[in-house]
């Protein structure tokens, strides 16, 4: 449904009228707009009094110039626009403000010019809000100190030239989304109460490692579902008795797994605290019962079983059992339970829940000490793309001591903006072609140094079937990129020995909608809970589409050294049980979508991981 249009009221035009014997000030139309071209007076001397909305004369003495509501510094003190010559030039535009900015629309020196920095901010046409306007006002205020920081030409007749300004040393900078001069970086190792890099962590140079990347699972070549009822009960035998497999031996189960059927044939022996039955199985329709318990159906090959998790109080409580309860399950989790049955038969009391995952893993080290680098979501293609900073980091690529350790950098996904992705993307695109898309950002990789290898991976927005596991990407699409390696979604492959699984991201939509610990603040938590229940994306039927291969390509085989996600635009690199897990960075500005959600991104960052010593930094270049 369509927001009611909202009725402003429009104030009466104000009437310029001076002390009696003093001559009106000319009034010339700039911009559709009618401003006055008095200047400020002297001091000593008074100003022209203003007339009341009545209309009576109201002599006031003006004793200082205008201030913006938003900071910063004076504006001259040129006679506003009154409101009705300025909203026109708003509904040109396509723009419609709410009534909290009109006061500071009425105040502004350059309407014309602030309204041109919409492009910077984001903002097209729609609702004006006093948020979007202040940074609106920001851009220009940055601008104009640019331009005032600029070396004056001098005259021929100067004998000497004047010295130039030094811009350096103007911190009163208002904000600005991407300068058109960039700053030199500095000396990233110091910057913004980072914590110190050692050399010795970071020891060796690109150039004296060879290439060693190896594969071992990329779906590419190798999908051969053909959607059919039986390639989908295929594809949760294969998870069900994979998994199965890792809870067996990672868990300790008080006794061995019994089949369901079986369970619910001997349920008198397993009633009461003496003997405790262990199923495993798949999560059907988890759900809260009224008093905060938690239920669901647990089914295998052979039966169901309605399984039930109280909320425990004083001495019983636990707290893994508290942060199940707390969490949630995931449809089409494979776990184990162990517990008895109710007197009936028919309710399965859960005592204890068991995982695949490992206690702790022990990671592998790389002979070399050379770096890998992690960016995910760049975005090529949208006006939100952040391009200044790309080219910061290309010349700390080329400059920086860190820089020329990094032997490989991993591209996780969604590197170009895509086309026909959401409804009205064509109006946030800078380049509308698909193919024009991905050459632009062959060209921009072409700018890093010949040391760097990529490996790039698809994500929603590519040229790619949605279905997870995704292949990668046609031959038209890789011709134009020389040093880089193609793989799917996801992809597992060891660097120098060193395990990576690079997956793009998308389930943890699904992730942060059915789990209530998982939030897009904290996307490391679902990568927790990835690795915990050593699958990508259980859900069948949720936000991610999902291809049915015979054997599921989204177990987690093999636990990773180092786990890497984008997709949801924060940042995050923490350890889990011997794992490093890397939320990559994006290098796409705020969007209109994000700005109506209320999220923010942290784009800009660019992750390093030694191979060797396993140290990690964060490099940011906003």
């Amino acid at each position: 449904m369509k927001p009611e249009r909202q009725k402003f009221l429009l104030r009466p035009s104000l009437k310029l009228i001076g002390p009696k014997g003093m001559q009106q000030p000319e009034k010339q139309r700039l911009g559709g707009m009618m401003i006055s071209t008095a200047m400020e007076n002297p001091p000593g001397q008074k100003m022209p009094s203003t007339a009341t909305s009545s209309g009576s004369a109201s002599h006031k003495k003006i004793t200082h110039p205008h201030r913006c509501a938003f900071g910063g510094p004076p504006l001259p003190c040129v006679m506003s626009a009154p409101w009705e010559d300025i909203l026109p030039v708003l509904r040109s535009r396509g723009i419609v403000p709410t009534a909290s900015v009109r006061d500071e629309l009425v105040k502004l020196e350059d309407l014309k010019g602030v309204l041109d920095c919409a492009e910077a901010v984001a903002f097209d046409k729609g609702f004006l809000t006093a948020e979007i306007l202040e940074d609106m006002v920001a851009v220009w205020r940055g601008k104009q100190r640019m331009m005032a920081n600029q070396p004056a030409a001098q005259p021929a007749t100067s004998p000497l030239p004047a010295p130039p300004i030094n811009s350096t040393n103007n911190t009163d900078l208002g904000r600005t989304i991407a300068p058109i001069h960039e700053p030199e970086p500095l000396d990233v190792r110091f910057r913004n109460n980072l914590p110190d890099w050692k050399e010795s962590d970071f020891s060796e140079h690109a150039n004296d490692a060879s290439s060693d990347i190896l594969v071992h699972y990329d779906i590419t070549g190798n999908s051969t579902t053909e959607g059919k009822m039986s390639d989908i009960t295929s594809c949760f035998s294969d998870r069900l008795t994979s998994i199965r497999k890792m809870i067996i031996q990672n868990s300790r189960l008080p006794r061995t797994p019994t089949e369901i059927v079986r369970l619910h044939a001997e349920s008198s022996r397993y009633q009461g605290y003496e003997n405790k039955a262990v199923a495993i199985g798949l999560v059907n329709e988890p759900r809260y019962t009224k008093n905060g318990h938690l239920i669901w159906n647990l089914e295998d090959e052979t039966g169901e079983l309605t399984c039930l998790l109280t909320k425990r109080k004083g001495d019983d409580r636990d707290r893994a059992h508290e942060q199940i309860l707390e969490a949630g399950l995931m449809p089409d989790d494979v776990l184990g339970v162990s517990g008895t049955f109710s007197q009936t038969g028919d309710l399965f009391y859960v005592d204890d829940l068991h995982f695949p995952m490992k206690e702790k893993h022990i990671k592998a080290s790389s002979e070399h000490g050379v770096s890998v680098a992690f960016l995910s979501d760049i975005h090529v293609g949208s006006k939100t793309f952040l391009e200044a900073q790309w080219h910061k980091m290309v010349r700390w690529f080329h400059t920086d001591p860190l820089a020329k350790t990094i032997k490989y950098l991993i591209l996780s996904g969604d590197c170009v903006d895509g086309v026909g992705i959401y409804p009205g993307q064509d109006s946030e695109l800078s380049i509308p072609d698909l193919y024009g898309q991905y050459q632009e950002f062959a060209r921009l990789l072409e700018l890093l140094p010949d040391w760097v290898e990529c490996v790039m991976l698809p994500g929603n927005h590519d040229a790619v079937r949605p279905a997870e596991p995704q292949p990668t990407f046609e031959k038209d699409i890789q011709q134009d990129y020389n040093t880089t390696t193609f793989v799917g979604n996801p992809c597992d492959f060891s660097l120098h020995g060193v395990r990576h699984l690079s997956y793009h991201g998308k389930s943890i939509d699904d992730f942060v909608a059915g789990l209530r610990t998982v939030t897009y603040a904290d996307p490391v938590e679902a990568m927790r809970q990835m690795l915990r229940r050593r699958h990508l994306a259980p859900q069948w039927g949720g936000k991610t589409p999902l291809s049915p291969e015979p054997e599921d390509g989204l177990v987690i085989r093999e636990v990773p050294d180092i786990f890497v996600t984008g997709h949801v635009h924060g940042h995050a690199c923490i350890d889990y049980k011997g794992t490093t897990l890397i939320c990559s960075s994006t290098w796409q500005d705020q969007t209109s979508y994000q700005r109506m959600l209320g999220f923010q991104p942290k784009p800009c960052m660019l992750t390093i991981v030694n191979l060797k010593s396993h140290a990690t930094t964060a490099i940011p270049f906003a």
